[in-house]
């Protein structure tokens, strides 16, 4: 299957769907039509955009995702197909029963490997990792020390070369583009754990009751970095006061496509999300131990 990110934000469109096909239609453009099955993503950002509910069901039944966005192309909603998986029902209760050890094991790799992957980052970036590397190795079951914090401040200030530099949710400058980023990678990680049969809502370590993402947030934590890299690059190409236009968008979901190795393979980041969700599964259901993770 391929794995297609289809972003509509230039203009109106009017989106419909017919024979297992989303079709779009502009003014003064000739029809175009996309399978639904080779849709992974469909970002919507411009307010003259209109589509059916069977665009919405059809890519559902794919087991597609669709994203809305507000003015400022900052995603705002997720919709995502609940059933993927034939034993749906028993995951989910293995996953609702999964005891505090286990799931403060499972944060600490998670976290480990998050710190590592940006200790990796930093060193291809800036030949210097920072010390973070020797820092996963001292995460604990839970992340009691809370490591991730420590590796925070260390990792944002070396990224990008600000000393001031701070994650806010709506900064003005290059935060845009990493929420951007991010909240793509989290529909991205999403999808992967419905395709697994998990509930993205049970989470864990983050259980904000205003989060119905909650596992999609734990898990997506490790592959960060993918989009940190792309950002650091559209913030050295563009500056980090660049306009959130097509092309710094185009780049911005550029971390999500071609394909990379994974477990000594070749495989599109969709592939490597759905293996990671599979890989947690496996643990629920006591087949394995330990989570596939992905590392740069």
């Amino acid at each position: 299957m391929t794995e297609r990110i289809l972003d509509l934000s230039e203009g109106p469109a009017k989106l419909s769907a017919s024979n297992f096909l989303l079709v779009i239609k502009r003014d003064g453009c000739d029809e175009v039509t996309v399978p639904l099955a080779e849709l992974g993503v469909i970002v919507v950002s411009h307010p003259q955009v209109v589509y059916t509910q069977s665009v919405l069901s059809g890519l559902a039944q794919a087991g597609g995702t669709f994203i809305t966005c507000d003015e400022k192309h900052v995603p705002v909603g997720i919709l995502l197909p609940i059933a993927a998986h034939f034993a749906q029902t028993e995951r989910f209760r293995k996953q609702a029963e999964a005891p505090e050890p286990t799931r403060k094991r499972l944060w600490q790799q998670i976290i480990k490997a998050k710190i590592k992957a940006q200790g990796q980052l930093l060193m291809d970036l800036r030949k210097n990792d920072y010390g973070l590397i020797e820092l996963s190795k001292t995460v604990k079951s839970g992340d009691t020390d809370n490591v991730e914090a420590q590796a925070s401040k260390r990792y944002w200030p070396r990224l990008f070369e600000d000393p001031d530099f701070s994650r806010e949710r709506y900064g003005e400058d290059q935060n845009r583009f990493l929420n951007y980023g991010y909240a793509i990678l989290r529909a991205i990680i999403a999808r992967g754990i419905c395709a697994a049969g998990l509930h993205p809502s049970l989470g864990l370590h983050h259980h904000n009751k205003y989060d119905s993402f909650c596992l999609a947030s734990d898990l997506m934590e490790p592959f960060r970095p993918f989009v940190d890299r792309v950002v650091f690059d559209v913030v050295e190409e563009f500056g980090k006061n660049a306009p959130m236009d097509k092309e710094v968008r185009g780049r911005l979901l550029s971390a999500f496509l071609g394909r990379l190795v994974f477990e000594k393979e070749e495989r599109t980041f969709f592939e490597i999300a759905e293996r990671t969700a599979s890989s947690l599964a496996q643990v629920f259901t006591d087949e394995r131990k330990d989570l596939i993770l992905p590392e740069i």
